[in-house]
């Protein structure tokens, strides 16, 4: 069985596709939430669902020794990243090499780094009338948005799009894609 830590920071909404994508699955379980905002959406997702769940303060975030700890503790093989708004450390990156996935709302390299997601992305590909957009589902390494790509998927964006539409039509490709690429991945 393998075993993920869904990092989040919001409603969850990814981090609940992916808890019902393993709901029947024998092979892959979601072990352990982990959320650095106090009553987010993601916390109440776990109750409900049976799994453990840590809030972290940004200092504990910080001292990396306490999260890899934490995950040791879980016996967590492989992080995912559904909507975390913190860096990940170079430590994590060191325990957890290529074992940590994230999905970013546009095609990168475009639109990635500090600063870059949610509706500040869905922005920049409207400001800059781009025809297409899309998510990116990547591994994380010590720097925003730079790690190996793993699968990307693509939308039209139509002249008439506003951000709401563009976000609209990014969070349909998180919701159909991401489950099924990180069970590709974890179970290579």
């Amino acid at each position: 069985m393998i075993r993920l830590a869904i990092f989040g920071s919001g409603s969850g909404s990814n981090a609940l596709n992916i808890i019902d994508k393993c709901r029947d699955r024998l092979d892959v379980q979601v072990s352990l939430i982990i959320c650095n905002v106090p009553g987010a959406g993601i916390l109440q997702h776990a109750e409900n669902n049976g799994i453990t769940a840590v809030t972290i303060s940004n200092s504990e975030l910080k001292s990396e020794q306490f999260l890899v700890e934490l995950l040791e503790q879980h016996q967590i093989d492989w992080i995912i990243l559904a909507g975390f708004l913190r860096k990940i450390g170079p430590q994590i990156c060191q325990v957890y090499p290529n074992k940590i996935i994230n999905v970013h709302p546009a095609l990168l390299p475009k639109y990635g780094g500090k600063g870059m997601y949610g509706h500040f992305v869905h922005d920049a590909v409207f400001q800059n009338k781009e025809s297409q957009s899309g998510i990116t589902i990547h591994f994380v390494n010590e720097h925003y948005d730079e790690g190996n790509i793993i699968a990307q998927f693509t939308a039209p964006i139509a002249p008439t799009d506003l951000p709401k539409d563009i976000e609209s039509k990014v969070r349909a490709l998180e919701i159909a894609h991401f489950p099924t690429v990180i069970f590709e991945t974890v179970l290579k």
